[in-house]
């Protein structure tokens, strides 16, 4: 007889993702004031968005260190077709070097392809920080945002 295990996807569950807004300090490069980045730390509560063109940094910096093993990120588009670009660090209490996690590129096509979730599975003990780095168009103007930021 065969033995065998359906896999479950992991999923996050209430509690695991960290309280940034309660932990942490943000620098963001910039903001556009109807679209703040509390709003892409609460999963369906909207998004980020940067006040002007051009890459954009979200810089956060925790009060103690943190244990991260996974962070997610959302981003959506739905009205210009432009490849993206994003770079995501942490930054260990030990070392104060960025240590990269992840630089990616990926595509937006509307009306078909909108959104591009990120899941990563990190091993970073003691982080006194994350960044994320969006270049939102590399061939040229486009305005950053974020509809998900979550870390765990």
């Amino acid at each position: 007889m065969l033995r065998k295990q359906i896999l479950q996807e992991p999923t996050a569950q209430k509690g695991q993702w960290l309280d940034l807004a309660g932990l942490a300090r943000f620098e963001i490069s910039s903001e556009d004031a109807e679209h703040p980045i509390d709003n892409a730390l609460k999963p369906d509560e909207g998004s980020w968005r940067a006040a002007e063109d051009g890459p954009q940094t979200i810089r956060i910096t925790f009060d103690s260190p943190q244990t991260i093993s996974r962070i997610v990120v959302l981003f959506e588009e739905k009205h210009h077709s432009r490849t993206q670009e994003f770079a995501l660090s942490w930054r260990s209490s030990n070392n104060s070097e960025l240590r990269e996690i992840v630089r990616q590129q990926f595509n937006f096509s509307p009306p078909n392809a909108t959104i591009e979730r990120e899941e990563f599975n990190v091993s970073a003990k003691d982080a006194i920080g994350v960044e994320l780095r969006i270049v939102p168009n590399i061939s040229g103007n486009g305005r950053a945002s974020l509809r998900e930021l979550l870390i765990g």
